[in-house]
């Protein structure tokens, strides 16, 4: 049997409790209990995907995760959630080592986190808002350039990683650098940058630890570097995904056709949820008068977590909505999480060895 590669120290695993500076982002349908928990047994941070889960199915994952693994893991959460005072004071009863957000919490909260002994980690896209996170508290962040998948911004890993880095400083909180990494190559073009790990979400969905069905997988596994596309006709929002037969109607169709769709879409999931017309309706209100959202994006916007549940979890890609990377384009196999871990590790340590050698 191989010995497991040598644990890699940097900030970051020294805050998390972690033996490598590897992070599987909270995808949602994506990143439960089995996924979360194979991380963490792997060495590195899994975290949990609650934006997809009502708080009595957070509670259960929660408690399930703690069955499979005694490892740190995170939960990521929405901090515009009505309830995500509860889900809060429920990662502090429950002892989860780390909250992550996709949009940053009010400074009070990541307070109150803090004060519990759990570690904030919020995603962010541009420098200003490493800064502005950083003052409030947070304890690292997450940096996605525009290689990764769902929403993403138009900066490249390559120039938004040093860019944060710099307005950091080197004092600053370390920074987890996500888009485009799979390898360990990735992992130590990461390290050098500064940044203090890398973050994967795409690479761990094609695990054999990963729930989505085989026949999605499959369907990841055929695609190139040039079958995403980044489409603000998916939900308003820049949002990388791969294309499929809606998207590729949503992109290429005119307003009538795209909204045909869109309407279409937007009654099946209607019915699958039991949410009523009305309801969406008035929430569309709430959102055309906040934001530049058409109806089209409205209508899309509410039924994107179903959209994405189609693909990831029933198998539909062709009525579905499948987030991804760039990366899949690089990516041809489909291990466990320990393969794969120990796989980055493996060639990180060697690509650190020969660049000793320079």
């Amino acid at each position: 049997m191989t010995s497991p590669a040598p644990a890699l120290s940097t900030r970051f695993t020294e805050l998390v409790g972690i033996e490598y500076p590897i992070v599987q982002t909270g995808m949602g349908w994506v990143s439960g209990p089995s996924l979360t928990s194979a991380t963490s047994n792997a060495g590195g941070l899994g975290i949990l995907a609650s934006a997809t889960m009502t708080f009595a199915e957070l509670e259960t994952a929660i408690a399930k995760t703690k069955t499979l693994t005694d490892k740190p893991f995170g939960v990521n959460l929405r901090a515009d959630a009505t309830d995500a005072p509860e889900r809060i004071d429920l990662l502090i009863r429950e002892q989860v080592k780390v909250a992550s957000f996709a949009l940053a919490p009010k400074p009070e909260l990541i307070a109150k986190l803090k004060d519990h002994g759990v570690v904030v980690i919020p995603s962010i896209g541009a420098a200003k808002h490493a800064v502005k996170v950083a003052s409030w508290g947070a304890d690292a962040v997450i940096v996605q350039g525009g290689e990764g998948g769902g929403h993403t911004g138009p900066v490249a890993t390559t120039l938004l990683l040093p860019s944060v880095l710099d307005a950091l400083g080197p004092e600053g909180i370390p920074v987890v650098a996500a888009g485009g990494f799979f390898d360990g190559r990735g992992l130590v073009a990461a390290l050098s940058y500064g940044a203090e790990g890398i973050a994967m979400g795409t690479r761990f969905l094609l695990t054999s630890d990963s729930a989505v069905p085989d026949a999605v997988k499959k369907e990841y596994i055929q695609r190139g570097l040039g079958d995403t596309v980044v489409s603000t006709k998916v939900d308003g929002m820049p949002h990388r995904v791969l294309r499929t037969e809606l998207v590729e109607k949503l992109e290429s169709g005119n307003s009538a056709t795209a909204l045909a769709a869109a309407a279409g879409n937007a009654n099946k999931f209607k019915q699958l949820t039991g949410m009523k017309w009305s309801t969406m309706l008035k929430d569309g209100r709430t959102m055309r008068k906040s934001g530049e959202r058409t109806w089209q994006q409205i209508i899309m916007a509410g039924n994107t977590p179903m959209l994405l549940r189609a693909g990831l979890v029933e198998g539909n890609t062709d009525a579905g909505v499948l987030a991804s990377g760039q990366v899949v384009g690089m990516i041809d196999d489909l291990p466990s999480c320990d393969e794969l871990v120990q796989s980055i590790m493996t060639q990180a340590w060697d690509r650190l060895e020969r660049l000793k050698k320079l």
